[in-house]
């Protein structure tokens, strides 16, 4: 996250413009001085939690609106830039192209397995999903027993809670995407190098 003030300045800048307030008038609701609600608003004052409840309370909105960093609309990733989690000895390779964020429920992956290489994953948390969609290669996914062979083009849906293994069937590298879904119920998944598979 960018410096806090400059996220609460910006926060409340465009909260009040998009209400056609005045800093005089947010001054009013909030009973915070217009000079103090300037400073905020420009990044120039670190507010306390008090005076931040009162401009909250004031205009009728969540104190989390002006604390939390907004997303931009559009977000760009070059899988390129991304450092990717590599386990040689498995011959696998992992760019996490959307992690795991609080207050949302998923992540994306793309996964590369060499050929022939193989990889077995534990059990994720009850409620968790798996979707993995092939780009090219051939890879066969054995879960409680039962094994499925999939190609270019070829996707999956499975609940991740029992163990999965992977296998490359080719003689070049395979590569899919994994979303793994953890479920509306909260849970945080497990801190593993190896969470997206």
């Amino acid at each position: 996250m960018e410096n806090l003030s400059a996220v609460i300045g910006a926060n409340l800048a465009e909260i009040r413009k998009q209400r056609g307030l005045s800093l005089e008038k947010v001054s009013e609701l909030s009973g915070v001085s217009k000079a103090m609600v300037s400073q905020i608003e420009r990044g120039e004052s670190n507010p306390t939690v008090a005076t931040l409840w009162k401009i909250a309370l004031g205009l009728k909105i969540a104190f989390s609106e002006l604390i939390t960093e907004k997303r931009p609309p559009v977000v760009v990733v070059r899988s390129a830039d991304i450092p990717p989690m590599i386990d040689d000895a498995a011959g696998l390779k992992i760019i996490p192209l959307f992690p795991f964020e609080q207050g949302h429920h998923f992540e994306i992956c793309l996964v590369t397995l060499e050929p022939s290489a193989s990889h077995a994953s534990d059990p994720h948390a009850t409620h968790t999903e798996e979707y993995i969609f092939v780009i090219e290669g051939a890879i066969e996914i054995t879960i409680g027993g039962d094994a499925y062979r999939l190609g270019t083009g070829d996707a999956l849906h499975t609940h991740a809670d029992k163990p999965h293994f992977y296998r490359n069937l080719s003689d070049r590298p395979v590569r899919f995407l994994n979303t793994i879904y953890y479920g509306q119920n909260g849970d945080v998944p497990p801190a593993k190098p190896n969470r997206c598979t």
